[in-house]
């Protein structure tokens, strides 16, 4: 037997990715991105506030503006996760970006990431304020 303590999540995070995988190889062949993306739910602006904004550290930054850096951050790796761009834009509207921020935001990114990142992000931008390319802008209550 060994000293060694026991990882408890060990068991549950190996079962999770071999669920994970097991529906990826069956979903694939099937679903497009945008299809997947269609699937993926809004989450409430209050959910996101409590779990991306100030409920574990009053003193931290809001959800809005951690929305706002995940979609730098995505504009910056060359806007390739097109879903990932779109659903993180319809997030931040939801918990109270503009457009205008969001514009700003993924204009800042192209000091780092370069115009075409810029160009494609912010179309896809424009695609999820508009309503289009997988999802809704307004939270699902359309």
């Amino acid at each position: 037997m060994s000293d060694a303590p026991q990882n408890p999540f060990e068991a549950l995070f190996r079962q999770t990715q071999e669920m994970t995988q097991t529906w990826l190889k069956a979903a694939a062949p099937a679903m497009s991105a945008t299809q997947i993306e269609k699937l993926w739910p809004q989450v409430p602006p209050e959910m996101l506030e409590a779990f991306m904004g100030k409920q574990f550290n009053p003193e931290g930054l809001e959800a809005k503006t951690r929305l706002l850096l995940t979609l730098q951050g995505l504009t910056i790796q060359g806007a390739v996760a097109e879903p990932q761009v779109r659903m993180t834009v319809r997030q931040a509207l939801s918990v109270g970006a503009t457009p205008q921020e969001i514009a700003e935001t993924i204009g800042l990114a192209s000091l780092f990431g370069g115009m075409p990142a810029m160009n494609k992000a912010m179309n896809l931008a424009k695609e999820a304020i508009d309503g289009e390319g997988g999802g809704s802008a307004s939270g699902g209550d359309d």
